[in-house]
């Protein structure tokens, strides 16, 4: 909390000029500090951080500079539109990569697993604002298909069918976008983890037992090496909160990642501490679902003799 309080503060800039721009440097002393008064901001820099913390534990996170309303209903406003964007993408980027990278190790040395490997490292390698300006310039741009930027449209058909099919429309690029731009981590970790697994006694013995090439792989090989991956999925659901800041910024897609970016050009301090500390409760929340989950899938972690999982 009290590096979400000292953050926005350390950035260059004062939040009078957002809101009056040029007209800022015009202002008289008298005139600058009554603007201070009325935004909370003539008090010292200990009195604005006890009134932080006593908001933060009553739920009371302020108000918004720039929108002039309270955090709290700006935040519970954008936060679905995120986990509706992020919420997809870590799903169909996780099974993909998981897929594609127990295949690849299973083909392990031979022409489908060398593709593979160089098309992900090569999408590993690509930053999200670059596919993503990429997608829209072919399937919006050329083709048409798709919309390139908002998450709603302009039509007033709010709660029709046409309503939630346009959403779902404006969905695809920046879920796609999200998609590739992570599946590369996900198909690297689980090959790496499914060579280390094929090599154990436990999966030669299953293959000397006559069992199929498919019970091999997935019941065998792929249960165990999900483990590391499982972990890293998990914790990637921290970015349900904070959001791909660049994906949204390119898609103007009106979720929280969008939010921290208009509130930082705006050196709006309330709605980015409240950013900030819905996005450190999202990292912590990740965490503890990992660390309460594993033992699902990990027996050794119930019974207390946890080894090391490369």
């Amino acid at each position: 909390m009290t590096i979400n309080f000292t953050l926005p503060r350390l950035a260059p800039g004062d939040p009078l000029n957002y809101i009056l721009g040029d007209e800022a440097n015009s202002l008289n002393a008298e005139q600058r500090q009554q603007i201070y008064r009325e935004l909370g901001l003539d008090r010292s820099v200990l009195q604005q951080y006890g009134d932080y913390l006593l908001g933060t534990l009553t739920f009371d996170l302020g108000d918004s500079i720039r929108f002039g309303r309270p955090v709290s209903e700006i935040l519970v406003e954008r936060l679905p539109w995120t986990v509706l964007m992020i919420g997809p993408a870590i799903i169909l980027s996780a099974l993909l990569g998981i897929v594609l990278g127990a295949l690849a190790a299973w083909k392990r040395g031979k022409a489908g697993d060398a593709s593979l490997l160089t098309g992900m490292i090569i999408l590993e390698s690509m930053p999200s604002f670059w596919i993503g300006m990429l997608l829209i310039a072919v399937f919006a741009v050329n083709l048409g298909w798709f919309p390139s930027f908002g998450a709603v449209p302009f039509t007033g058909t709010e709660g029709g069918l046409a309503y939630f099919v346009e959403v779902a429309r404006r969905l695809v690029l920046p879920v796609t976008t999200i998609t590739l731009a992570t599946i590369g981590s996900n198909f690297l970790l689980t090959r790496a983890s499914m060579l280390n697994t094929l090599g154990e006694d436990y999966v030669q013995m299953a293959e000397a037992k006559g069992l199929s090439e498919r019970a091999v792989l997935f019941q065998h090989a792929l249960r165990n090496a999900l483990l590391p991956v499982y972990t890293n999925v998990t914790l990637s659901l921290g970015a349900l909160v904070s959001g791909a800041v660049t994906v949204e910024t390119v898609f103007a897609y009106p979720g929280v990642g969008r939010l921290l970016y208009e509130s930082v050009l705006a050196r709006d301090y309330p709605l980015l501490q409240g950013v900030f500390l819905l996005i450190t409760i999202g990292v912590i929340a990740a965490n503890v679902l990992a660390d309460l989950t594993y033992p699902l899938l990990d027996p050794r972690a119930r019974s207390g003799t946890r080894s090391e999982v490369s």
